[in-house]
């Protein structure tokens, strides 16, 4: 069986729609696919794809089971475990649910690799030796050692480097871990950090130091299909100029009519400001439809499904700018600048894809214009936008930190 892991529910249902609409020659699906999360319980069936969340997975998992049975039952089932938005899950409120759960699935294949190698059946075990071992490997992720009792997976068979016993018990799990690889990891992700050890790709490179890295020829670089427009503003024009933003996005000639209605998204940092947005739009007889996290799941899929349909301008905060499957969206308005380069690169990433052009519109205000200096001369050479800015830290901080050093320097 294969798991996804996404981390809402909206992606969960995104995906299993996708995967379920994927037939062979007769029209029969290739793969079934299930979702569990929000109301919808375990399936009856065992599917060939499992989409779920973190938090709902984790739920099931250490449910009512005195004896581990569905645990080990679970995780001796799949094979395949993949990570989408992965940046987003290996960071924040995610992080220790997720790598809880690669340390449980790392942890079944060990005893797979042992029981090859003894010929005997083992079972899960109580609870504390698998607490233990999931202790061991935090820690390990922790301090950063690259060799020590609890080092990289390597994918040979298990084997035992130590055969002294001492006084306490031996415990297989307190030697080196060398052992057969049974499951296989994938992480998926439009934008992965990797300048510091605590960002995603850090984590990634210490969790699985083998791993192999496979990305696209503009990770976070400027595509050159897409047009830029940078217009700073002041209070007194910054309606006027999002209004001729918003206008211009539904008359360009970028548009092709072939690929359906026009679709322009307008990103706000704050619900307060998509809700301003909105108003001001609609105030011009220009309609619109909202989409933030705090509205309810049910307007949420139904707003969406809206402007997937019948496009037009979905006024938005950043809960639309990654994951989200909208097809064809023409025009990308960014109303108030991103707060940081992830943002930054999803909002961007909303138009212009699957070989398509589009438009980018980036409103800023002289407290942006530094950042924005950054960001562009970054694209005019070519180089890795995040470059400019690490992951979750402002903008003007990361501006403010080189201003720093750069003065440091001239005083020394």
């Amino acid at each position: 069986m294969a798991l996804v892991l996404c981390p809402n529910v909206m992606l969960c249902e995104q995906v299993v729609r996708m995967a379920n609409s994927l037939v062979d020659e007769s029209g029969e699906p290739l793969k079934c696919a299930a979702a569990v999360c929000g109301p919808k319980g375990w399936p009856a069936v065992q599917p060939d794809i499992l989409v779920v969340t973190p938090a709902a997975l984790l739920n099931y998992l250490f449910d009512y089971d005195p004896e581990n049975r569905r645990r080990e039952r679970f995780l001796r089932t799949v094979k395949f475990i993949v990570f989408d938005e992965a940046d987003m899950l290996l960071c924040g409120s995610f992080e220790n649910q997720v790598i809880r759960l690669i340390h449980m699935l790392r942890f079944d294949e060990k005893l797979l690799s042992r029981m090859e190698n003894s010929g005997k059946e083992i079972s899960l075990g109580d609870t504390n030796e698998h607490r233990e071992d999931s202790e061991s490997e935090s820690a390990e992720l922790s301090a950063d050692e690259e060799e020590n009792e609890d080092g990289p997976v390597q994918d040979r068979p298990f084997k035992v480097e130590n055969a002294h016993v001492g006084a306490r018990k031996k415990d297989w799990r307190r030697v080196r871990k060398v052992y057969r690889r049974s499951k296989q990891y994938i992480f998926v992700a439009a934008t992965l950090p990797q300048s510091g050890k605590k960002t995603a790709g850090g984590v990634l490179k210490r969790m699985f130091p083998n791993a192999v890295w496979v990305s696209g020829a503009y990770l976070h670089r400027h595509n050159p299909r897409l047009e830029r427009r940078w217009i700073e503003v002041t209070a007194d024009t910054q309606v006027d100029a999002l209004l001729d933003a918003v206008k211009y996005g539904l008359k360009s000639e970028v548009h092709d009519p072939k690929l359906g209605p026009n679709r322009t998204m307008v990103f706000t940092n704050t619900v307060d400001a998509a809700n301003s947005v909105s108003d001001i739009l609609r105030h011009v007889g220009l309609p619109c439809i909202l989409y933030y996290r705090e509205s309810s799941l049910e307007e949420r899929a139904n707003n969406l499904q809206s402007f997937r349909e019948n496009g037009g301008v979905l006024v938005c905060t950043d809960a639309a700018a990654r994951g989200l499957d909208v097809p064809n969206v023409s025009h990308v308005i960014q109303a108030e600048f991103a707060a940081c380069a992830v943002d930054f690169l999803h909002r961007v990433g909303r138009t212009a894809r699957a070989g398509q052009s589009g438009i980018v519109t980036s409103l800023y205000t002289e407290a942006n214009r530094d950042l924005v200096r950054a960001v562009r001369q970054a694209e005019e050479l070519a180089q890795p936008v995040e470059k400019a800015f690490s992951r979750k830290r402002s903008f003007r901080n990361k501006l403010k930190k080189q201003a720093l050093q750069k003065s440091t320097t001239l005083l020394s």
